[in-house]
């Protein structure tokens, strides 16, 4: 299949002025392609599963975000990236872990978001973009974390968490790590916050899980500024 000639724009998720191609061009296109990795995950989880909850719901909303960007690629007649994910995904075995997946990739596809809108200067791609951040952040994303939550809360097997006093002390824990998972998408997390969840218990396991692969490196990636005293 032929690759994108913005390879490197695109998996990075971050507009580079620099590049040979307009800034307006790289919004969509990076949208676009971030949108094809989230429907071909889902797909291909659905596909290994069954169609489970939430990512039957989940993939559904997630064609429609490609419909629209879509429709602004033929607006600005700006080419569509290639949807080049499907031989690139590898689904893993349980679905707990594919509840992990999630969390990490709309934690990601709103930063990633947060990154575009900081270059969009046309009104209606920046609806566009509220719209769709606003999906991971209100539906996509809590339903993620639910999935995670409660597979915690109810498996019997709670081997990872065996010293926690009770259900409780897990459920108030695990709360703690949804908010900061919510503060690092936004920006708004301090590094000294982050440590001292992390290693206040044996549950920062749970909590990388929480947070997610993107989230977790955004706080080591914080600590690791903090600890150098870079601004």
């Amino acid at each position: 299949m032929e690759a994108n000639f913005d390879e490197k724009i695109l998996i990075s998720q971050k507009v580079d002025p620099s590049f040979d191609e307009s800034v307006l061009d790289q919004t969509l296109r990076i949208a676009c392609y971030d949108e094809f990795h989230s429907y071909e995950t889902y797909k291909k989880i659905i596909e290994k599963f069954g169609p489970v909850d939430p990512f039957a719901n989940i993939v559904e909303a997630e064609q429609n975000h490609i419909n629209s960007i879509l429709a602004f690629l033929q607006k600005y007649n700006v080419e569509p990236p290639i949807n080049d994910w499907a031989d690139k995904i590898e689904i893993p075995n349980s679905l707990i872990e594919c509840c992990e997946i999630g969390v990490a990739s709309e934690i990601d596809n709103i930063q990633m978001y947060n990154n575009l809108l900081s270059y969009t200067k046309q009104t209606d791609i920046q609806d566009l973009f509220f719209r769709l951040q606003a999906a991971s952040y209100n539906n996509h994303l809590p339903a993620f974390r639910s999935c995670v939550a409660n597979h915690y809360s109810t498996n019997n097997d709670m081997n990872i968490v065996s010293n926690m006093a009770n259900q409780e002390d897990i459920m108030a824990k695990m709360n703690e790590f949804k908010d900061l998972a919510t503060k690092i998408a936004s920006g708004e997390a301090a590094p000294a916050e982050i440590t001292k969840i992390l290693s206040s218990t044996n549950l920062s396991f749970i909590g990388g899980m929480l947070l997610g692969g993107v989230g977790a490196s955004l706080a080591t990636g914080m600590l690791n500024k903090d600890e150098k005293g870079e601004e």
